[in-house]
């Protein structure tokens, strides 16, 4: 008996809708393989078969169609599959990704997996950080493997509000506070600060919690170091409605719910928690 032909997107008698071809730029980005420009070089250097066919630049794909990548089979997601999202907890120093191998193979193994390497494989391979704090120092860290999803959320952060901890030596007079709460950068532009309050310390230094809209944690060690503050660690607290809870420790992470999620894209979302 002859089979039907696969290319019929609305089979008879069936209920429900199969989805439509997409462009491989867009299956390796939700994929969390690679981005749409990396995925573009990669069809270029004929990397990419489509069921055994050389990829091309517009070729798209569905679910039924064998794509590799160097010859290894590329695992679909369904377009309408949840996208995973994950909080860590990053301790100041610690690597996100894994450190990079010289090509003579020598160096001893790092003692720890970077965080990225801790997360479910099944959530994807190439993990992609929104507003990464830089690495001198840490605290709250968002990262996906989906490439639309972090496109999404990184224009989205940039109209949230988000609090970090401080520590500088010494502590911070009147006209320092000011200069910090007037949000200027060394580029001239301006953060909407909205407030800088002491937060304690010990022995020489001083912790300050600072609250701000679309602040990366570059642009908050440069606001005290612009104001003559001798800055020894920024720490990430908050970033929009999602709080780095106590009962997160350290090199830990967890899912992000999709409620939390939503709020993330929203560009409405809550004003940060006062006390």
């Amino acid at each position: 008996m002859r089979r039907k032909s696969a290319k019929s997107s609305h089979p008879v008698g069936s209920g429900t809708r199969r989805p439509e071809p997409e462009r491989l730029q867009k299956v390796f980005a939700r994929a969390g393989l690679a981005s749409r420009r990396e995925t573009e070089d990669w069809i270029r250097a004929g990397r990419i078969t489509v069921n055994g066919q050389t990829a091309t630049l517009g070729v798209r794909v569905s679910l039924s169609d064998q794509v590799r990548l160097d010859g290894r089979l590329v695992r679909q997601r369904e377009a309408s599959g949840r996208a995973l999202a994950f909080i860590c907890h990053r301790s100041p120093g610690e690597s996100l990704r894994p450190a990079v191998r010289d090509e003579a193979g020598g160096g001893a193994d790092p003692p720890n997996k970077a965080l990225v390497e801790r997360l479910p494989r099944a959530a994807g391979r190439r993990f992609i950080t929104v507003s990464p704090m830089p690495r001198i120092d840490g605290g709250l860290e968002l990262v996906t493997a989906d490439g639309e999803l972090a496109a999404k959320l990184q224009r989205s952060v940039r109209w949230l509000a988000s609090e970090f901890s401080v520590r500088v030596r010494g502590e911070l007079d009147e006209q320092q506070l000011q200069g910090i709460l007037s949000g200027t950068l060394d580029s001239g532009a301006h953060l909407a600060v909205e407030r800088c309050e002491s937060a304690g310390g010990e022995a020489a230094n001083r912790w300050y919690a600072l609250a701000a809209r679309g602040a990366s944690g570059k642009d908050v060690r440069q606001l005290f170091e612009r104001q003559g503050a001798l800055v020894s660690r920024v720490l990430r607290t908050q970033l929009g409605p999602i709080a780095l809870e106590r009962s997160l420790g350290r090199g830990q992470f967890r899912e992000l719910n999709s409620e939390e999620l939503r709020s993330l894209l929203s560009t409405h979302a809550a004003p940060l928690a006062v006390g």
